[in-house]
């Protein structure tokens, strides 16, 4: 591994870490040992292949991780990458909870990598849901039925911005929340701004 392929951003990240920093250190190496780029993207160390994302290292407060971007897409023979939460479509994460877990995967998290490089190299796509593909509930539907404004304000949201809004208001488990949460996000939509903007 050549010292011109660490990114100073990433040495600076890996200054700061208060946690996992060991771990986050062992990983890049492994990582840099696939010949991939390093580069700093969404405030964590990411690594690419011809500029397509292959790998993330971040951490929580439990447990740090190696991310595939593409992870849904692996053949997982190992059975050790996660779904972080039921949404999440494309990436996966192997996670770890000391460096000697990474040390001793060390042979298999090269092989996962360069499947992931290859999954890239052949131009494969998760295919996600698309945004007619989830319920939208019924006081959501009402509201588009009812202001024609509201539902031309949606229909110009992004696939992501829409799936985000129909989510939120579907998590709610009783009529009376739904109804509340899409009351406050209505003038949101209007906007023409997603639910997190």
């Amino acid at each position: 591994m050549t010292n011109s392929r660490m990114n100073p951003k990433v040495d600076e990240f890996l200054s700061k870490a208060n946690k996992w920093k060991e771990e986050y250190e062992k990983l890049r190496n492994i990582v840099l040992d696939c010949e991939l780029t390093e580069e700093f993207k969404w405030m964590h160390p990411c690594y690419t292949f011809e500029k397509k994302n292959i790998v993330l290292i971040h951490g929580f407060k439990e447990y740090c991780a190696l991310l595939f971007h593409k992870g849904a897409l692996l053949q997982d023979a190992h059975g050790i990458l996660i779904q972080q939460t039921e949404n999440v479509q494309a990436a996966r994460q192997i996670r770890f909870t000391n460096v000697q877990e990474i040390v001793e995967m060390e042979t298999i998290l090269k092989a996962y990598i360069y499947e992931a490089i290859e999954v890239e190299k052949a131009g494969l796509e998760v295919e996600f849901k698309k945004t007619t593909d989830f319920l939208i509930p019924e006081e959501f539907q009402n509201k588009l039925d009812e202001i024609p404004a509201l539902k031309t304000a949606f229909d110009a949201l992004t696939p992501g911005r829409q799936r985000a809004y129909i989510r939120y208001f579907s998590e709610a488990k009783q009529s009376k929340t739904r109804e509340s949460r899409v009351a406050k996000c209505m003038q949101q939509i209007l906007n023409g701004k997603g639910l997190n903007d």
